[in-house]
């Protein structure tokens, strides 16, 4: 599996195929907030400057109070992508790969490019004490999967005792915060967490993750990905978004979560899984009721390897709703 990804978010390629502009387009091939907070206020110096030490570390602080890791400052990077780029360096020579899926495929993607054996696993206690590195979404793109902490801090343990490490994506952990292992990463010499700020504040073209880890780990990340990796207007964003209003934030999308639902559930379709900022529908031909919807301008996201999933983020408004049901009964006709 090495071949380029279509991921989400194509949607020149789609207007290329089936016409129309931007503004034609309701597109849900993503999961991110379709209705981001206000950009605060950047000033000029920020833009003219390269990101100073006390700029990062405003903003990391930020993150650390937003993700409940105390004291401790998550490694601000220039997007998630970038450090699952790093990751062969953590698997340890000669030695396999587990991730667990079907998942997001950057990371199989990544791990097989560098020459090492990547093995698919369905269930955690299927990875093997030959494994150097496992990797675990949660909750997980795109099924919604859920890992209880405690089965991730065992397995934690148990990638320690053997010499490894696991990686635990935490992209669409936002929303359940009990269940995030950020705060243990800092201590725990076996694993690795990663957060996402685009997907929740949906400004995901800034290009901005964090990364929880021993500080070991963190000083090997920073300096394979070089100074001022994150921009300045990226960690200028980040410091005031992360202290706004969150409450309001989260309400808002809830409310598009319901709706979305509303929306499917008026279709007659199975939800069968997801996160707060996606749904995951079982149907009879999923590239099929894709196609259907560019028709309609209305973009989605389907998967090869799962041919009956369709995958579909939050609307921005009442109407996207019901134009959404519109299009689904249309196609089922």
């Amino acid at each position: 599996m090495t071949a380029p990804i279509q991921h989400g978010g194509g949607l020149s390629r789609a207007m290329a195929r089936y016409g129309g502009v931007a503004a034609d387009w309701l597109d849900l091939s993503t999961g991110i907030n379709p209705c981001p907070p206000p950009l605060p206020e950047i000033s000029a110096a920020v833009w003219h400057r390269l990101p100073d030490a006390d700029l990062v570390q405003r903003a990391e602080a930020a993150a650390g109070r937003f993700y409940g890791t105390g004291h401790h400052r998550p490694l601000a990077v220039p997007g998630t992508q970038s450090v699952i780029q790093q990751l062969p360096a953590f698997a340890g020579p000669g030695r396999p790969v587990a991730i667990l899926g079907p998942t997001y495929g950057e990371y199989r993607r990544v791990l097989s490019l560098s020459g090492l054996g990547v093995d698919p696993v369905s269930d955690p206690h299927d990875i093997r004490p030959d494994h150097g590195l496992a990797v675990v979404v949660n909750p997980n793109n795109p099924t919604g999967r859920l890992l209880p902490r405690q089965t991730l801090l065992d397995l934690a343990d148990r990638m320690a005792a053997q010499g490894g490490r696991l990686v635990v994506d935490e992209a669409f952990g936002d929303e359940v915060f009990a269940n995030s292992v950020a705060a243990e990463a800092f201590v725990h010499p076996g694993l690795v967490v990663f957060r996402s700020f685009g997907k929740l504040f949906g400004h995901a073209g800034i290009r901005l993750g964090f990364v929880m880890a021993v500080p070991e780990v963190l000083e090997t990340l920073a300096t394979a990905l070089g100074p001022w990796a994150v921009s300045g207007p990226a960690l200028a964003v980040a410091e005031a978004l992360f202290q706004g209003d969150l409450d309001g934030l989260r309400s808002r999308i809830a409310e598009r979560k319901a709706g979305l639902e509303s929306a499917l559930s008026g279709a007659g379709l199975r939800t069968i899984g997801g996160t707060h900022l996606f749904s995951l529908l079982a149907v009879r031909d999923g590239a099929a009721l894709q196609h259907a919807l560019c028709e309609q301008h209305i973009l989605t996201r389907s998967f090869d390897y799962a041919p009956q999933w369709l995958r579909l983020g939050l609307t921005p408004d009442p109407a996207s709703d019901r134009r959404l049901l519109s299009a689904l009964l249309k196609a089922a006709a």
